[in-house]
């Protein structure tokens, strides 16, 4: 077995050298490399390296996929041999020169987007836990009702559940204003602003408990909890004044007049045009995407089922992010995540056929790794190491992710939260609903493995498409 310096090595000169990197980064599971020529990256090379599981060039960079844990060791081993280490945001500002407009849009959604994922993840597993508790069929086992758990105890339960929506116009205003180039303490307190409690609550608004305040005689001003859109925009645009004040103001009044004007004019903007403007648009797109959902029949999971890994392949799913925070922060469910997840589960599927098929050891040591990463939520591995390379499984992963997200619409499945999928989704689902969940990952993976074992993959075709790379 190669050690990480070797496997390094190989990388760097299946690139093009050192000379051909201009910077180099890593995400959970992407090595990720701009490259000054594409055309000197010899990718069937940089595939045939050891722990590498697959590889794909998109929005200027070059990525290769090793895998949590292991994607780390790399990197350090690259940057070691001289490869010209970048931050995030330096990969960014080079690969803003790349792709069309709507992509460089999706890349910095999601720049501002990823960092808030951790958070929310924890807050959706404590939705979770919190149902568990609830559940009088759980309480029974123990010999419990409802009524015998603290107030006290679900007072504490509702902060741990609540407060990443509450003030989620916060985190995402910090996390604009870092992505665009502004101070990210002064993001904070402008979203801070817009969930200000002096501000009469969205949530008692939307319930008729509670009024808009209407300022100049017809603008409707109310605190915009578990928006996404407003606290985006105001981020942006807070921190794009914030460089252009700090640019005219004098060095020795910067630190009393930058963050003065700039929270000044941002929260006449925010809480006065942004805020009405663009709360009204989310709630249409919410409206819309509620009334895609509510399609009869199970369409909307057979439409969103086949699709999602289309999209994952893009790299604009981020967009199922936004979609996801507003189901949860205006519904209180969300009937994404169950359709996802069959479309997730299946590439798994997929990977497994192909992994228990092939006589190859080198593609069994990586398919049936990548099946556990899709099993645990994270396709990457399978989609861009096995499914897409031999293409067929990929479409069979497809087709069973149609049929899983079919179901599961139809069942109605609704998480407690999001951005966990499959084996770790089910903490969404311990409810009423856990035997539906674990059925419609069973059909989907049911039905992309037979019909990719049947159909889709052979080690015959392996070989062939693997002879027509080499031409």
């Amino acid at each position: 077995m190669s050690d990480n310096k070797e496997i390094a090595k190989q990388v760097i000169a299946a690139v093009g050298g050192k000379e051909n990197i201009n910077s180099v980064t890593h995400c959970a599971t992407r090595l990720r490399i701009m490259v000054s020529d594409e055309s000197k990256i010899d990718k069937n090379k940089v595939e045939d390296i050891e722990k590498v599981k697959g590889t794909f060039y998109n929005s200027g960079q070059f990525q290769i996929i090793f895998g949590t844990g292991t994607v780390n060791k790399i990197y350090e081993e690259v940057v070691g041999l001289g490869a010209s280490e970048g931050s995030a945001s330096q990969v960014k500002e080079e690969s803003k020169k790349q792709g069309n407009a709507f992509q460089r849009m999706i890349r910095t959604f999601g720049d501002v987007f990823v960092p808030i994922i951790p958070v929310l993840v924890a807050t959706g597993l404590f939705m979770g836990l919190r149902g568990l508790l609830t559940q009088e069929q759980v309480l029974a086992v123990f010999g419990m009702v409802p009524t015998d758990i603290s107030p006290n105890f679900l007072l504490y339960t509702q902060v741990l559940t609540d407060t990443a929506f509450a003030f989620l116009p916060a985190l995402i205003a910090w996390s604009s204003f870092k992505v665009f180039g502004g101070s990210p303490i002064i993001g904070i307190v402008l979203g801070l602003m817009l969930v200000n409690p002096a501000l009469p609550n969205a949530y008692a608004v939307a319930g008729g408990t509670a009024d808009p305040i209407t300022m100049f005689g017809f603008i409707p001003v109310v605190g915009y909890q578990g928006t996404v859109l407003p606290a985006f925009i105001a981020g942006f645009v807070g921190a794009k004044l914030e460089r252009w004040i700090r640019k005219r103001v004098p060095e020795s009044l910067d630190l009393l007049l930058t963050p003065f004007m700039t929270l000044l004019v941002m929260s006449i903007l925010s809480l006065f045009i942004i805020g009405p403007v663009f709360h009204s648009l989310e709630e249409v797109v919410l409206n819309g995407t509620i009334w895609v959902l509510g399609l009869p029949f199970g369409l909307a999971g057979l439409v969103i089922g086949t699709l999602n890994q289309i999209i994952v392949v893009t790299g604009i799913h981020h967009l199922f992010n936004f979609l996801e925070i507003q189901l949860l922060a205006n519904t209180g469910v969300n009937p994404f995540n169950g359709i996802i997840t069959a479309s997730i589960a299946a590439q798994g599927g997929a990977s497994l056929a192909v992994a228990m098929k092939t006589k190859s050891k080198k593609l069994k040591a990586l398919a049936y790794p990548s099946t556990l990463s899709a099993f645990l939520g994270i396709t990457e591995p399978a989609v861009f190491g096995v499914n897409l390379r031999y293409f067929k499984p990929f479409v069979f992963g497809l087709v069973g992710g149609g049929v899983g997200g079919f179901f599961g619409d139809l069942v109605g499945l609704e998480a407690t939260g999001m951005a966990v999928t499959v084996i770790p989704g089910t903490l969404l689902y311990l409810n009423d609903q856990i035997f539906l969940y674990i059925l419609t990952n069973i059909i989907a993976i049911g039905v992309a493995f037979v019909l990719t074992y049947l159909f889709g993959f052979s080690d015959k075709m392996k070989e062939e498409i693997e002879a027509r790379k080499d031409v």
